[in-house]
């Protein structure tokens, strides 16, 4: 009987996705790449990353160049990407390989791991695809392929554990880079969440859910808690043709990116009136509400942003704040929730 990695082995050979961070047949693997590719790929589809990706390599193509590159126009290249806390670790990263590693990326997961911003999954992910380590590799494709597989009835999360070992034992000693990346693929274009082309699969005769035809069942997930909504007014203050905005502390959510000063992001049940908001304006003003309501979702929160503008004779000394010109905002890396609160000044008051 053909092993279960055989059979994937064969299947990849023929079916593998062109992807801009893969080598090409015949080449070698640059860790960089992968490494790259691998941060951008958290949480992060394909489709999102992939110009990402290229625009990275064209402005910074090897380690020692992203270490290089001053931390602000990496924030800002990564405008967009969402997660931002990722771009500021790629940086640390970059620099502890290029200063303290002499530009040479550790080969073993154990070591990867210990690298900012490397998590069980990404060091995994470096050491098999670019290293050749046999390690388990364990994304949420390949969580679905051995839920199914296996008929998992334990919940996500707690049945991660028990897929990793079952990768572990499938994960070849021979192309276990291939093997991760083979996995991933069938995850992605046949062993979908919905629909599973399973008789295109080519593991489809060990998968006890392919069986007993229930393949959607799996893998089993806990229930979702609902994700609470907080509400805020965000300031634009305008001078000369100039507007002013906060560059936000180094550490937390969006640390590092532009923004607009915004009254406390707060579960409340309403957006905040003027009494409320004043107390949070980078100045007094005569502050008029737009129309509209900016709506984004984070991971663990909805917010909802109402934009006040007025207009300032003069540019004033603001504590984290800075003037950047109106007709230039789009250019400078404003966050997506940032760009949705930007939009609203169109609709006029």
């Amino acid at each position: 009987m053909v092993k279960f990695s055989e059979q994937l082995l064969i299947w990849y050979d023929q079916h593998a996705r062109t992807l801009p961070w893969r080598a090409a047949n015949g080449c070698s693997v640059d860790p960089y790449h992968v490494w790259l590719s691998e941060i951008m790929l958290q949480q992060t589809t394909v489709r999102a990353v992939t110009a990402y990706f290229e625009k990275f390599l064209i402005l910074w193509p090897s380690v020692e160049h992203l270490a290089a590159a001053p931390v602000d126009h990496v924030l800002k290249e990564w405008a967009g990407l969402g997660y931002y806390a990722r771009a500021r670790n790629l940086h640390k990263c970059a620099d502890v390989i290029t200063n303290t590693m002499g530009g040479k990326f550790p080969e073993k997961a154990a070591d990867l791991i210990k690298l900012p911003g490397i998590g069980d999954y990404t060091a995994a992910a470096i050491a098999s695809i670019a290293f050749g380590e046999s390690v388990a590799v364990v994304d949420g494709n390949i969580e679905r392929i051995i839920a199914r597989q296996y008929r998992i009835e334990t919940p996500l999360p707690a049945a991660k554990k028990a897929i990793k070992t079952y990768v572990s034992k499938l994960t070849p000693q021979n192309r276990p880079g291939d093997f991760a990346q083979a996995m991933m693929d069938l995850g992605a274009s046949v062993c979908s969440p919905k629909n599973p082309d399973c008789q295109r699969c080519p593991v489809q005769n060990s998968c006890a859910a392919a069986k007993a035809d229930d393949m959607e069942r799996y893998p089993i997930k806990a229930p979702k808690k609902a994700k609470p909504t907080r509400r805020a007014v965000s300031f634009w203050l305008e001078h000369d043709g100039h507007i002013l905005l906060e560059r936000r502390p180094p550490k937390g959510l969006l640390g590092g990116m532009p923004g607009f000063f915004s009254s406390p992001w707060r579960e409340q049940a309403s957006i905040p009136d003027a009494p409320e908001y004043l107390h949070h304006a980078p100045t007094m003003a005569a502050w008029q509400p737009s129309k509209g309501i900016a709506k984004h979702t984070f991971t663990h929160f909805h917010l909802e942003t109402q934009l006040v503008t007025a207009l300032s004779g003069k540019r004033l000394n603001i504590e984290n704040g800075f003037w950047h010109p109106v007709s230039e905002l789009e250019g400078i890396g404003l966050p997506t929730v940032f760009a949705k609160i930007a939009q609203l000044k169109t609709l006029g008051r």
